[in-house]
């Protein structure tokens, strides 16, 4: 691998910030600095820290970074159930990007426990 742009779960969770940059449009204007903006800032950490952990060069940071990625998927979680609960997404679109994030969510929990376990 060449660097953090060759990993499938960075491709990902950029596939999955842009879709949300693009959901989240449609929300309340008041709510450009709530749900809005906690929604957008957690997606657009993941594949941030995925390449910055990627950029430190060393196999701790990296594990780091992807544990604050980690992190940031499992808030999103809570953040999509919250606009579902509350009727700014369909269960449709809930359980769409839900999926994503949860297939994310599995990949950077493999990726830490490979590099934990096997650094490289």
């Amino acid at each position: 691998m060449r660097n953090h742009k060759d990993l499938i779960v960075w491709q990902k969770s950029m596939a999955l910030v842009k879709e949300l940059y693009r959901i989240t449009q449609s929300f309340p204007k008041e709510e450009l600095y709530g749900i809005t903006s906690q929604i957008r800032r957690a997606a657009v950490s993941i594949p941030s820290n995925i390449a910055e952990g990627y950029g430190r060069g060393h196999e701790k940071e990296l594990i780091q970074f992807l544990y604050i990625a980690l992190g940031s998927a499992s808030e999103l979680e809570t953040q999509l159930i919250i606009c579902k609960d509350i009727g700014y997404v369909s269960e449709t679109v809930f359980n769409e990007l839900n999926d994503l994030n949860v297939e994310i969510i599995k990949m950077l929990s493999a990726l830490i426990n490979k590099r934990y376990y096997h650094p490289c």
